[in-house]
């Protein structure tokens, strides 16, 4: 075991590579340029827009509410479904890979992949148009012409094992007359995973809620343009797996071993959308997903399809993506537009948040263990890498009253340590832009963040969790205006006494949630 000081000299050393970088930026971005690949997370990439099949745009990691010895894990794809979208509604690809990776050692690159391959069944021919000619009660009703089947395999350094194999995933919602119960369908759906897990493919509700006319000068310019759920009443592609927590812990054990970093991607075969044509039998990532809004407003636009083709493994490589995290540019646009001074650079605090993880001795603002795989006592402290991922500890119980505004308002178990469904990343990330985990303070300004505080449908209490799917046209985004519609507490950060996310980590819940580190229990703080 490394003594304290050779650790904090190892974290240091972690930090100062990270600013610096270890290879060419330049002839990294050669061979990632927008040439090469293409983007995710709704969009927000400059090619996205021409393979919406490959396109991730949100990842979940939680420990499951109802069943708490297991972690739950949900990826969405194919934003901005229209429900009325037929007459061929929205299939996953047969030609791509559709995987959730998990980092338990903090190398960047990943320990497990669950892989999900589809293929089609489709009986529709010359003979109709329609995606059912019938009332569909059972996913194997004769009424159902078209109809995905897919193999859940997943894939470790010592072996590659198929869990599923030729499952049939949920339709597209059609409509009720079409499918009058689909919750029926989707219960169907769900299928068991050796080792006591479950696993569902379907169509969902677009868990994620915002507003984003973020884009439109931050929010108008003056803040006006607030309080829009602009994904409300879109569809979303939907995977969700449901594991044992020592299937992910490295060695298996979750008390000695509790953190994990999850991320999401699509790998395409063939020519797909900026990939041209991939060698016979590649398939090259297209798409990738880890912590949410990273790609959509930390990456400049030159630099986001090549973000979609790195590893988590190279980002500390790529020097000018690490200066994005480290001097970001919302502070710089906000304190422009708004006149609000932007938090001092670099921004040891971001990067603790997004690339290596937060714990005590790294050398960076935020004085708490929370989830660096640092504090997984059988990490190698030498491979260890800061990369982009969604790092979850799963020693962390489930929240009795969960928060949607998770750590920075002292729910140790919501963003940034994994995220669950409800959890407001939006306000909880232009806080900490701000410099709310190093000040302890909000900014007043901006307390009511994008006054969309809830999805628009009421996420589920069981396994998958995601709402269903909208069966009706979105038309006109609704405003929500803040008001619980659903999913979460309100309370937050128009709290006058809400504390920062550093100070929050190390007085919230203080003597009540342990975290376990080195092998032995510690508190938060």
């Amino acid at each position: 075991m490394l003594q304290l000081r050779e650790r904090v000299r190892a974290r240091k050393t972690l930090i100062a590579a990270t600013t610096a970088g270890t290879l060419g930026a330049a002839s990294m971005l050669a061979a990632l340029g927008p040439g090469t690949g293409t983007a995710s997370s709704h969009r927000e990439a400059p090619l996205i827009a021409g393979d919406p099949q490959a396109d991730n745009t949100d990842v979940y990691a939680f420990t499951s509410p109802d069943a708490p010895d297991t972690v739950t894990i949900a990826a969405n794809w194919i934003p901005f479904q229209e429900p009325n979208g037929g007459p061929n509604f929205y299939p996953f690809a047969t030609n791509a890979r559709y995987n959730i990776k998990i980092d338990n050692d903090g190398d960047g690159a990943a320990d497990i992949t669950y892989r999900w391959t589809f293929r089609n069944e489709d009986r529709r021919g010359n003979d109709t148009f329609l995606y059912n000619n019938g009332p569909v009660r059972s996913l194997r009703d004769a009424t159902l012409l078209f109809r995905q089947h897919y193999t859940l395999t997943e894939i470790t350094k010592d072996r590659t094992r198929t869990l599923i194999k030729d499952a049939i995933a949920a339709p597209s919602f059609v409509g009720k007359a079409s499918m009058p119960n689909y919750a029926a369908l989707r219960q169907q759906a769900i299928e068991a995973v050796p080792g006591g897990g479950k696993t569902y493919a379907g169509q969902a509700d677009d868990s994620f809620f915002l507003d984003l006319r973020v884009f439109d000068l931050l929010y108008g310019g003056d803040l006006s343009e607030t309080g829009t759920d602009t994904l409300r009443g879109y569809n979303v592609n939907n995977l969700t797996l449901q594991v044992p927590k020592s299937a992910l812990a490295l060695r298996g054990n979750t008390s000695r071993n509790p953190v994990v970093g999850v991320w999401a991607t699509t790998d395409r075969q063939g020519a797909g959308v900026g990939v041209g044509k991939a060698p016979a039998g590649q398939y090259p990532q297209v798409s990738r997903l880890g912590n949410p809004l990273i790609n959509e407003v930390i990456s400049p636009a030159g630099l986001k399809d090549a973000f979609n083709r790195l590893d988590p493994s190279q980002d500390h490589t790529v020097k000018p993506l690490v200066n994005r995290v480290l001097d970001p540019e919302v502070p710089r646009l906000i304190e422009k537009i708004y006149k609000i001074k932007a938090p001092a650079v670099p921004r040891r605090d971001l990067s603790e948040i997004f690339l290596t993880g937060i714990s005590k001795n790294s050398g960076g603002p935020i004085k708490a263990d929370l989830n660096s795989q640092l504090l997984n006592k059988d990490v190698n402290t030498k491979h260890f890498t800061p990369a982009e991922e969604l790092r979850l500890n799963m020693a962390v119980p489930p929240s009795s009253e969960p928060n949607r505004l998770g750590v920075l308002a002292g729910d140790l178990q919501g963003f940034p340590n994994g995220r669950r469904l409800a959890d407001d990343v939006v306000d909880i990330e232009l806080q900490a832009l701000e410099g709310a985990a190093q000040t302890g303070k909000i900014v007043p300004a901006l307390a009511k963040g994008d006054r969309v505080n809830t999805n628009d449908k009421r996420f589920g209490h069981s396994f998958p969790y995601l709402a269903l799917p909208h069966n009706s046209g979105s038309g006109s985004a609704m405003p929500n205006g803040g008001a619980a519609t659903g999913g979460g507490s309100t309370s937050g950060l128009q709290h006058p006494g809400l504390l920062g996310l550093g100070a929050a980590l190390m007085t919230a819940a203080a003597g009540a949630v342990m975290i376990h580190r080195r092998g032995r229990t510690i508190s938060p703080g």
